[in-house]
């Protein structure tokens, strides 16, 4: 027991640098609690370790009695006298009681208490030193899988990521190195935890101040980040400094700071947005490169509402109304976009306004000179430059059905018409 003890103290004070004061306390108790079933209940039993020999002793403070009836608890006066000479019936003497046998039975006996004692230091260590940590990034390596929760070695610790903190979008395997935000360090029923995160938005924030020296020295400040993880996200910045470009800043000189960030985020599409008070132009420079027809702001709701073209709108509400989400979390204001209708109703008005003088001019139902225009047959010189298949085909595709005789006469009528303006 002996050599095993001294390699165990030199073992974790090396490597999990737990104090061999520590370690002494720690396996004297777990030792008491399993010698009782070698030695007995004797009287004040204690255990003493010797750190730097590593040897143990078993010691019991017995009463001197002239006659033994409690062998746990007294000793005769004669074996009182040869532990200390002057001993007299009465006196109360720490007696060696350690078995021949007990480096072997105590060894097996706490062994495993022992163990997790050293663990639960180990731990307590680990909150000591990770509980001022949350908020930072670290890097490790993936070694194992539990369940979908991914358990990270961060050198002297572990730490886990579980599924809700991974990026959909992201591959782990086992011997890979990630960084991870330090979400929480909590020190539950089951000992200290380090939660990892890749998909907190605080990750980003985080990023950019590691690679833009403006926010680190707090000469540009974030003022806000959405972020959906994997995809997109959105961060505002601002500088109280009129000759700095925030946005300049964090981009870097040919993308080189963001770039760097977005290749850590696996390719995820960063936008940077120079911060206004104004929400008019913010929610503008917001939805770029969407182009805004109209902007409506309700500062008592904090709702705004913008329109834009038709061809305008799939751009401004982005891929599964992504943009708009990040957009309306970034502000902190409800937004709404809609198509602008006063553009639909002028274009509606034009076509009809085209439909009815082609109708007038050419003879024909006003129902098939809507299907010519919609189709881009808008003037008589288009339809007097076209042959019968091709307005056969065109209406075809719109669910019109005319055959090539009618679309000849057609032809022929707007060649005329064409000719007489001519």
């Amino acid at each position: 027991m002996t050599n095993e003890l001294l390699a165990l103290f030199e073992y974790y004070e090396k490597e999990k640098d737990l104090s061999r004061a520590t370690m002494v306390e720690v396996i004297e108790s777990a030792l008491l609690s399993a010698s009782k079933k070698s030695i007995g209940p004797a009287r004040e039993l204690r255990i003493s370790v010797d750190p730097d020999k590593g040897k143990i002793r078993a010691i019991a403070t017995l009463v001197v009695v002239d006659n033994v009836k409690a062998p746990y608890d007294e000793v005769s006066l004669p074996v009182a006298r040869r532990i200390k000479a002057d001993a007299k019936l009465g006196d109360e003497i720490d007696v060696e009681i350690t078995p021949k046998d007990f480096g072997r039975i105590a060894a097996q006996a706490a062994k495993q208490a022992l163990m997790q004692r050293l663990r639960q230091e180990e731990k307590a260590k680990i909150y000591d030193e990770f509980k001022d940590r949350a908020g930072d990034i670290v890097s490790g390596t993936i070694r194992r899988f539990e369940r979908s929760d991914v358990i990270v070695d961060l050198g002297k610790f572990e730490a886990t990521m579980p599924s809700r903190e991974r990026v959909k979008t992201e591959d782990y395997n086992i011997g890979d190195r990630i960084r991870a935000y330090v979400l929480a360090v909590d020190n539950g029923p089951r000992g200290p935890e380090i939660i990892l995160s890749r998909s907190h938005p605080s990750f980003v924030r985080r990023l950019f101040e590691f690679e833009v020296t403006e926010i680190a020295d707090r000469t540009v400040e974030i003022r806000g980040i959405a972020r959906e993880a994997g995809y997109r996200t959105k961060i505002a910045v601002h500088s109280a400094d009129d000759k700095i470009d925030p946005v300049g800043a964090c981009v870097g000189l040919r993308g080189a700071r963001v770039k760097n960030i977005v290749r850590e985020l696996n390719n995820e599409k960063v936008d940077i947005i120079r911060w206004s008070d104004d929400p008019r132009q913010f929610i503008k420079d917001a939805l770029k490169p969407a182009e805004l027809r109209t902007i409506e702001v309700d500062p008592v709701k904090r709702s705004i509402r913008v329109t834009v073209d038709e061809e305008e709108l799939s751009r401004a509400i982005g891929r599964h109304g992504q943009n708009a989400r990040l957009t309306s979390k970034l502000m902190d204001w409800d937004v709404k976009i809609e198509r602008d209708e006063t553009a639909h109703e002028q274009f509606e008005a034009r076509k009809s306004d085209a439909a009815g003088s082609i109708a007038e001019q050419l003879g024909i139902d006003p129902s098939l000179a809507v299907a010519l225009v919609s189709a881009g047959m808008n003037t008589i010189e288009t339809i007097a430059g076209l042959g019968p298949e091709d307005i056969v085909n065109e209406l075809r595709e719109r669910e019109v059905e005319i055959d090539e005789a009618t679309a000849a006469r057609i032809i022929a009528k707007a060649v005329e018409t064409f000719g007489g303006d001519a």
